[in-house]
């Protein structure tokens, strides 16, 4: 899997929201380097695993729509003699 990678529009938002969630929640100031920081950490350390888990729920999606499929694909076959 290649890395995780952000546009300068992305990353200036991410970097934005990061700030506020600090300045909100903790009541710290988070700089532009720092908060630039912790977002690269989540996206190569912790990224994967969310990038993961939305993978196995798409799977889970795909089958259950391909269950779907295949029971009204037995839903339309015809009976002999036409009952």
């Amino acid at each position: 899997m290649k890395p995780i990678e952000f546009s300068k529009a992305e990353m200036r938002d991410m970097v934005r929201r990061l700030q506020g969630y600090f300045t909100d929640e903790l009541e710290m100031d988070l700089g532009d380097l720092p908060a630039e920081m912790l977002i690269a950490f989540i996206a190569r350390d912790l990224g994967p695993a969310f990038y993961n888990r939305g993978l196995y729920d798409a799977q889970a999606l795909i089958a259950a729509k391909a269950e779907e499929t295949v029971d009204a694909i037995y839903g339309m076959e015809q009976k002999p003699g036409g009952r």
